[in-house]
């Protein structure tokens, strides 16, 4: 594949830290090279860096790794895309207007004008806005998804504000920027993103709802007629489950393989006698099951919050993440709502060409380099320029030669050494001839 550009970018969610790079062809195909990943909790909690020293190292340990990929060296990686996402991330409906000249050409830059208008919005001091996205445009009193061309005197947009605390992106900044002196080409956010490829356009019109399971949040976004109407962050995920699991007195490592080998999330009226390792079957299940049933409660009644019912999305509810993986999640969703359920999946155009990315959850990495390929003008990978040949100043070969110099000429006495050694010539000690043998 000719490839037009390389795209880097990172991941850092509550359970792992994950980087990839991307080639964009020319022809506007991507293909994911090469995908790494650390795991490791506690340095990033709901979707907030933490530690900013433990993230600092795993990030550093996988962009060291991509570099060392064949594919990938010798190019050193200069700049990345960050994802985010996080418990306070949300939307928030904003309206704004633009009165124009009579018969005004809609431009771009009115467009881009309506926009920042809508980033100006007043909010509380607690959030910042990250992004605003358009649900629809209504030019004179025609409602459009497309104003640019159109003629009116006014211009009015509805606006999904994504707003989040400004911590989250004050922290990666930290990381990325000023201890890993990596340019951050742009700011992704994480399930927009997954929305943009794991949902057709098909979905979106009719209507679903996408959620996105993680460890400690599960993201649910609501589309309709296209767009985006619901965007909320729920606290809890699936280590939710694990940390449940550990009251069977096992470490949080054990109560995760308990989870994903021996954990259903759907209940069974039979009671199972089977034991693993220490523990009834039975006994395991009862803890996923609660749990599990809770979590989708929640994400179900976010229906509701949208103001929607499930005849509002008749397309159903998409999975993704870590968490919707668990054994039975996809079917209890589909109990508790009555609609169809599906997994998603990578699509067509985008190779996932580094085998590691079949056996990993990479989703939501995919879609960060896929969004950022959209925007991207610069290269994020570059051939590190040769080391130029050391020349030694002038002054110092100058000295090499002086000393050179004075090692070859002998040297000549002082007044006081031609005193000194003459007083050795009279003073010589009895006993001993000029030859040094011992007189008899």
């Amino acid at each position: 594949m000719a490839t037009d550009k390389y795209i880097a970018a990172l991941e850092i969610s509550s359970s792992k830290v994950i980087g990839a790079v991307g080639a964009v062809g020319k022809s506007g195909q991507l293909e994911i090279l090469a995908i790494e990943q650390e795991k490791g909790a506690d340095s990033v909690r709901y979707g907030q860096i933490q530690n900013i020293g433990d993230t600092y190292n795993k990030i550093d340990y996988v962009l060291e790794r991509l570099r060392r990929r064949p594919n990938i060296a010798p190019k050193e990686i200069i700049g990345v895309y960050v994802g985010i996402s996080g418990r306070s991330l949300r939307n928030i409906r904003k309206d704004v207007t633009l009165a124009l000249p009579d018969d005004t050409d809609i431009t771009d830059d009115i467009i881009e004008r309506l926009k920042r208008s809508a980033m100006e919005a007043d909010l509380d001091s607690s959030l910042e806005i990250v992004d605003a996205i358009p649900r629809y445009f209504t030019v004179g009193k025609t409602e459009t998804q497309r104003p640019k061309g159109m003629m009116s005197n006014n211009i009015s947009a509805v606006y999904d504000l994504i707003v989040a605390r400004p911590i989250i992106q004050s922290n990666i900044k930290r990381v990325v920027k000023d201890r890993l002196d990596l340019d951050i080409r742009g700011i992704v956010i994480t399930p927009l993103a997954t929305g943009e490829i794991a949902l057709n356009e098909h979905e979106k019109k009719l209507g679903c709802m996408l959620v996105d399971m993680g460890a400690e949040t599960t993201t649910v976004t609501i589309y309709s007629r296209g767009n985006l109407v619901y965007f909320a962050t729920l606290p809890f995920g699936g280590r939710n489950i694990t940390l449940d699991l550990m009251e069977l007195n096992e470490l949080e490592d054990k109560a995760e393989e308990l989870k994903i080998n021996s954990g259903n999330a759907m209940s069974t009226s039979v009671l199972s006698q089977l034991k693993v390792g220490n523990h009834k079957q039975s006994e395991i299940n009862n803890y996923v099951v609660a749990r599990s049933e809770e979590i989708v409660a929640n994400i179900v009644e976010q229906i509701k919050y949208a103001g929607l019912t499930e005849k509002d999305i008749p397309e159903g509810i998409v999975l993704c993440g870590g968490g919707a993986r668990l054994n039975g999640m996809m079917e209890l969703i589909g109990k508790f709502t009555g609609l169809k359920v599906r997994m998603a999946n990578l699509p067509h155009y985008i190779r996932m060409t580094d085998i590691n990315g079949q056996s990993m959850e990479s989703l939501q990495i995919a879609a960060i380099i896929y969004a950022a390929s959209k925007t991207a003008e610069d290269d994020c990978l570059q051939i590190p320029a040769p080391p130029e040949p050391e020349e030694e100043p002038e002054e110092k070969i100058e000295k090499i030669e002086e000393t050179r110099d004075k090692k070859t000429k002998p040297k000549k006495p002082g007044i006081f050494g031609g005193i000194v050694k003459k007083m050795g010539e009279w003073f010589t000690p009895i006993g001993e001839d000029d030859d040094g043998d011992e007189l008899t």
